[in-house]
C-alpha cells in the first residue's frame, strides 16, 4: 500500500527572513490558499511523522501555479530536503540538526492558460534514516537562479503531497 501525507500552506512554518508570502485568493466558486514564492530565493518547512513508513524512497508532489505568467516555455525549479529525528533515541540537538542533501525538480507551464494547476515530482532519495513514528521536517526552495527556472513573477504553492511505502 502507498501512505500519502498532505501539507497544506497553513501549516507551513519559515524562518525570520527569506519565507513565501502566504495568500488567499477569492476564486469565483472557493478560497484559493497558498504561499507565493516569489523571483528571489524563499523557503518554508512542514513538520510530519512518517506514519507506516517501511522504508524506500519518498515521492514529493509540489502542487503549484503560476501568479500571472502564461508562457508556456516558463518554469520553476523546486528543491526539497529532509531531516528526521527518532525521539528518546538520537541524541542529535532538534535546534542544530541538519537536512539530508536535497533534490531538485522542475516543471515548465506547457500550455498559455492562466493559473493552470501544476505538479513538479520530485522523487526523495536522501532520506536522512526516516523511520516511521520520527519527527520529520521537509523543507520546500524555489531555485530562481536554477536555468530551468524562468518564471516571471509568484509561484502559488497550494499543497505539498508526499507518498510512501507503508508495508
Amino acid at each position: 500500500m502507498t501512505a500519502e501525507q498532505y501539507l497544506t500552506p497553513e501549516e507551513a512554518a519559515f524562518k525570520s527572513n527569506a519565507f513565501p508570502r502566504y495568500v488567499k485568493n477569492s476564486g469565483t466558486a472557493f478560497v484559493v490558499t497558498g504561499l507565493a514564492y516569489s523571483e528571489t530565493t524563499e523557503i518554508a518547512f512542514w513538520k510530519f511523522s512518517p506514519a507506516g513508513y517501511t522504508g524506500g524512497n519518498i515521492t514529493c508532489d509540489v502542487v503549484w501555479y503560476a501568479d500571472t505568467s502564461v508562457t508556456a516555455a516558463h518554469g520553476v525549479a523546486w528543491q526539497v530536503a529532509l531531516a528526521a529525528i527518532t525521539p528518546s533515541v538520537d541524541t542529535q540537538n532538534v535546534e542544530t540538526k541538519a537536512f539530508a542533501t536535497s533534490q531538485t525538480g522542475t516543471t515548465d507551464l506547457g500550455s498559455t492558460d492562466a493559473q493552470k494547476l501544476m505538479v513538479t515530482t520530485i522523487v526523495i532519495t536522501n532520506l536522512d534514516s526516516i523511520a516511521a513514528g520520527d519527527e520529520a521536517w521537509l523543507s520546500l526552495t524555489r531555485l530562481p537562479g536554477n536555468a530551468a527556472d524562468d518564471l516571471t513573477g509568484d509561484a502559488i504553492v497550494t499543497s505539498v503531497r508526499l507518498s510512501y511505502s507503508d508495508t
